[in-house]
């Protein structure tokens, strides 16, 4: 329906208002207003908190009320603080938590430190409360919930030098050297970091050197993907190979991280002759690749690949995140088509079902995705620090406000850390494809409702009769485990449901170590409510690798002389981790 349909034909002035409108529009159109706001604020966080600040404006009692408590506990903070300072030891009107940002003694010991915290979390509950009793849909209460964890976190006085006791003893301490080295990193990262600070110091982890360094070829590649296969390492492998499918919003090495910390170089020394997608970082030219053209390109093309240099009919798979996603898409339209060339299915962190889409939800509504098709439309892809600063978002205390600290305020340098370095390694999206799985996969859902089609087959994921192992990670922001739960209760076959103890990114660079541990299941059943199936689940002080090993070993059938590198149709281009990861 047109705005015009709408106007009523006893009102005069309609047609007026009408044009106005039209024309209001065509000049923000012409001057870019649309396309600078999507571009500054892509998932509409601003419109949201104009939403909410609207709804409290109208409900002036709900606000009088909230507003009351909150002055009546700054007071109580406030005498709290005079009475410590003079030696009296009050509780304040908040409750401290147990967090890291606040772990110096002073937040504690020095009043007037104590009564800046206070007032931080009171400022938070009070906020927090004026959200609750917000009249608003749930589309807008989640967006502004995200808003305003993100002022609250930029707002917390360990970010202010002023505020901040660790960075005021730092300063004393070297003389103020390290505001002047402070000042220079924020001059430095405004000026080659878009203003962000630095994770990590560059060239420090290199694909090829102290990151994806497990020895291999690439054997394949197409406009889309490289394909690597790894040496073997063992003096016999498996019969069946493995194919690793990893998401394309990542650059594949997340799987193979660092010696020690790679899945790929454990599976290697654990007897499989194993493959890796490496997906090409897409720039203009890939702009109308879509879902199908990434299944056909990507995946299915890799398994041929894989089933010519093997010799073998069937493969083992496994995908982390979208690439285990797709890995199940390609499951189903096998299905559909009634072949059986996959003989196990892994998938990690993995998303089926969207109903419960965790923090990237913010993102992914239709007014979200009407945004980024905008400022896609002008360059044919989605820029790599648009994916990146999403997901440093996503996380911010921890990804963009500890290292304002850690460089600005404190003036050090980011500690060297691996999976950072992945992390800022990032890399665009081609604009076709990522509409469409942002608005087929997390606004419509069409994969777990069975009416997803591609490359020209409808997707029905209880066909799928392989057995399946699925790993979760109880700290996923991305993937909650519960979805991750709800996606595997819709395979066919077997299903072996795993819950670590780690988030989206250590739940794949899970190598054993004294802190990890799992959950797993006492039967391979799954019970609707997985609440109900964590009760009886039972804990073992142990990587989920551990585990796995066994099971894949299991699907992977007996010892053989292990296969040549390459072949004569495919044989090896270049040394991995190959080209594509090197692109920028």
């Amino acid at each position: 329906m047109t705005p015009s349909t709408t106007l009523s034909s006893g009102d005069p002035l309609g047609e007026v208002r009408q044009e106005a409108a039209d024309m209001t529009s065509s000049i923000r159109s012409l001057l870019g207003i649309e396309s600078t706001a999507a571009e500054l604020d892509p998932a509409g966080l601003g419109q949201a908190l104009g939403r909410l600040a609207v709804s409290v404006a109208g409900n002036p009692a709900v606000f009088s009320r909230s507003a009351m408590v909150y002055g009546i506990r700054s007071a109580q903070a406030a005498m709290t603080a005079v009475l410590r300072g003079m030696g009296v030891n009050q509780s304040g009107p908040a409750e401290p938590t147990d967090d890291p940002r606040f772990a110096d003694p002073a937040w504690t010991s020095n009043p007037l430190f104590y009564l800046v915290r206070q007032q931080h979390m009171l400022l938070e509950g009070f906020l927090r409360d004026l959200l609750a009793e917000a009249d608003l849909d749930e589309v807008t209460r989640r967006k502004a919930d995200f808003a305003l964890r993100q002022v609250l976190d930029a707002a917390a006085p360990t970010n202010w030098l002023a505020t901040n006791p660790v960075a005021l003893k730092r300063a004393f301490e070297t003389g103020g050297l390290s505001l002047v080295r402070g000042a220079g990193n924020a001059l430095r990262d405004l000026a080659t970091n878009k203003g962000m600070p630095r994770q990590v110091t560059p060239g420090q982890f290199r694909p090829g050197h102290e990151l994806a360094a497990t020895p291999g070829s690439v054997v394949f590649r197409n406009r889309l993907i490289e394909l690597i296969q790894y040496e073997p390492q063992t003096q016999t492998v498996h019969t069946l190979p493995l194919l690793f499918s990893p998401p394309w919003i990542n650059k594949y090495y997340i799987m193979d991280l660092a010696p020690g910390k790679s899945l790929v170089e454990w599976a290697v020394r654990h007897g499989h002759t194993c493959f890796m997608i490496s997906y090409r970082n897409p720039d203009e030219t890939l702009a109308e690749l879509t879902m199908s053209d990434y299944l056909r390109e990507g995946p299915l093309t890799a398994l041929e690949v894989v089933e010519e240099i093997t010799g073998t009919q069937q493969t083992n798979l496994a995908g982390l995140c979208l690439g285990g996603t797709m890995a199940a898409a390609m499951l189903a339209w096998l299905a559909a088509r009634g072949e059986d060339r996959i003989h196990s299915l892994t998938v990690m962190n993995t998303l089926l079902d969207f109903t419960l889409p965790g923090q990237l939800g913010v993102f992914t509504d239709e007014a979200a995705i009407q945004r980024l098709d905008r400022t896609m439309a002008r360059k044919g892809y989605l820029p790599a620090d648009s994916m990146a600063t999403t997901f440093n978002l996503l996380r911010a205390r921890h990804l963009v406000w500890n290292y304002v600290v850690n460089n600005w305020l404190l003036g050090e340098e980011p500690a060297p850390f691996d999976i950072l370095s992945w992390n800022s390694d990032s890399i665009r999206m081609a604009s076709a494809m990522q509409t469409e799985y942002t608005r087929s996969l997390y606004l419509e859902n069409r994969l777990a409702k069975g009416e997803l089609t591609l490359a020209g087959q409808q997707l029905d994921l209880a066909r799928i009769s392989q057995d399946s192992y699925f790993v979760s990670a109880e700290r996923d922001h991305i993937a909650l485990w519960k979805a991750v739960y709800a996606s595997a209760r819709l395979m066919g076959g077997t299903v072996r449901f795993m819950l670590s103890n780690s988030g989206h990114i250590a739940g794949v660079v899970n190598p054993p170590n004294p802190k990890s541990r799992h959950w797993v299941g006492s039967a391979d059943t799954l019970p609707e409510d997985p609440e109900a199936w964590r009760r009886q689940a039972a804990e073992v002080a142990k990587s989920w690798w551990e585990d796995w090993t066994p099971w894949i070993a299991g699907r992977a059938g007996r010892r053989r002389k292990p296969p040549p590198m390459g072949s004569i149709t495919h044989p090896p281009l270049a040394a991995a981790p190959g080209s594509y990861v090197r692109e920028k």
